[in-house]
């Protein structure tokens, strides 16, 4: 039996790293919000719930952080993410933290490549609290992991617009889009909890082959034989800032991972029966 890992925020991403940690050995603690499929009910941002947490279970030796906002918006950000990551810090200060933050921090639009050295100055204030976890995190020894677009089984916005006919490219379809299967990703994260170098450390994790949204939307729409999306304007109102960038996963690939899709394309078929 390996180490006690926790998995803080046990939903779409996390489970799956629960599950690839339990298949090679480890004991795994799944926590959520809800405490839906066997998982103990946390609020993160309760420092009470921590403590009630820390009776019950053996000290962890990592801890993962999967959880999400909700699609909240400012205060949803601040208590999972600030609040959050202070409260297991404070709770189990023996454990490495991995922290799950996002590309979206990097502001670039002029199609540059980025790496964890890049600027980061994103317009979203959102992001900003991002990156202010991020400094509480590294500043604790903990570990980030900068995630790009997570798509796959029974997830994918590009391939549901495509499929529902409503996709769009937007202007000439140059913007990069950069993603990560979820099963790659909870590999990722997994390989970084035992790779003792990870410390203090920030990895992009995203697959090998940014893609234009043009090229994208050709691709999937020869491979399923449906016509080409039209291109139009880009949308005014966007969860993420508009971006177009490629982000670099060289970082993370010289720890010795490997993305099994390496590009969205390689995964579409499989996705495709999932949605």
């Amino acid at each position: 039996m390996k180490d006690h890992l926790l998995i803080a925020g046990c939903g779409y991403l996390g489970e799956q790293v629960a599950q690839h940690a339990s298949n090679s050995g480890w004991q795994v603690t799944r926590l959520s919000k809800s405490g839906d499929n066997g998982s103990l009910t946390c609020d993160l941002s309760k420092s009470s719930d921590l403590t009630d947490l820390r009776s019950q279970i053996p000290p962890p030796s990592s801890i993962v952080f999967t959880a999400s906002s909700g699609r909240g918006g400012l205060e949803a950000y601040r208590k999972v993410f600030l609040e959050g990551t202070h409260n297991l810090f404070a709770t189990f200060p023996d454990a490495r933290l991995f922290f799950t933050s996002s590309t979206s921090v990097y502001h670039q639009t002029d199609g540059s490549l980025v790496t964890e050295d890049s600027p980061t100055e994103p317009e979203r204030e959102t992001s900003e609290i991002l990156l202010e976890a991020e400094s509480q995190v590294l500043s604790n020894n903990g570990t980030v992991a900068r995630l790009a677009g997570i798509y796959g089984p029974g997830r994918s916005a590009i391939l549901r617009s495509l499929l529902r006919g409503d996709a769009v490219i937007e202007e000439d379809g140059r913007r990069f889009l950069n993603q990560i299967h979820r099963d790659d990703a909870s590999k990722a994260l997994l390989h970084l909890v035992t790779f003792p170098e990870s410390t203090a450390q920030i990895y992009n994790v995203c697959d090998s082959s940014p893609l234009h949204q043009g090229d994208c939307y050709q691709a999937l729409a020869a491979l399923f034989g449906l016509p080409q999306p039209p291109n139009g304007p880009r949308p005014q109102h966007r969860k993420r800032a508009w971006t177009h960038k490629r982000v670099s996963n060289e970082k993370l690939r010289g720890t010795g991972w490997e993305p099994n899709y390496p590009s969205f394309i390689d995964a579409a078929e499989a996705i495709h029966s999932t949605l």
